[in-house]
């Protein structure tokens, strides 16, 4: 059986993230849903619109090998206030399984709901110092356990490429990095 994943999308999230999350698990030929926090289209942080594959309320009961988040604001906040979502994410945390998230995401969804405890995490340089571990809010990306956090935007592919390696392993990631001239 093949490895899933949740990407949560909500208007204003950051669509570079987005896509590059979406589309890089996509190629290493993870099942992702993408799935809305509000309607079913969304609009981006730059006004790009989006189109989930289903509402964050049709997902609950459903397990997934993964969960990322975009960040953006303000995406990361509305991400932040959706209860479903957050309930996925303390559950994929207590049973160990892999979630992540990028840009204003780590600080401002994981943090407040104490998914980052004992964690090293990075997150963009403007919420850094909410993560109160310099030397890892300046790293790109920081994979600690079951969690892996990165800095923004131009660090989406390389995020995206390490969620593979942890679902996938390493040969896998390389075999997607290559032909998109990423490595």
């Amino acid at each position: 059986m093949g490895k899933t994943a949740l990407v949560a999308i909500a208007d204003g999230i950051e669509e570079i993230e987005a896509v590059c999350i979406i589309d890089v698990l996509r190629r290493g030929g993870v099942d992702v849903t993408v799935a809305s926090v509000g309607g079913l289209q969304i609009e981006a942080s730059r006004g790009v619109k989006l189109v989930a594959d289903a509402l964050i309320s049709d997902c609950v009961e459903k397990s997934f090998d993964l969960i990322a988040l975009p960040g953006g604001m303000p995406g990361a906040e509305h991400l932040r206030d959706c209860p479903e979502l957050i309930e996925l994410l303390k559950q994929q945390n207590e049973q160990g399984k892999l979630y992540g998230a990028i840009c204003a995401s780590p600080a401002v969804v994981l943090l407040g709901h104490g998914l980052l405890e004992g964690k090293k995490a990075t997150c963009h340089p403007a919420f850094a110092e909410k993560l109160g571990d310099a030397e890892s809010a300046e790293q790109r990306v920081v994979v600690d356990g079951n969690c892996v956090t990165s800095q923004g935007p131009g660090t989406a592919i390389e995020f995206a490429l390490v969620l593979v390696e942890k679902l996938l392993g390493k040969e896998k990631a390389e075999s997607i990095a290559k032909p998109m001239v990423v490595k």
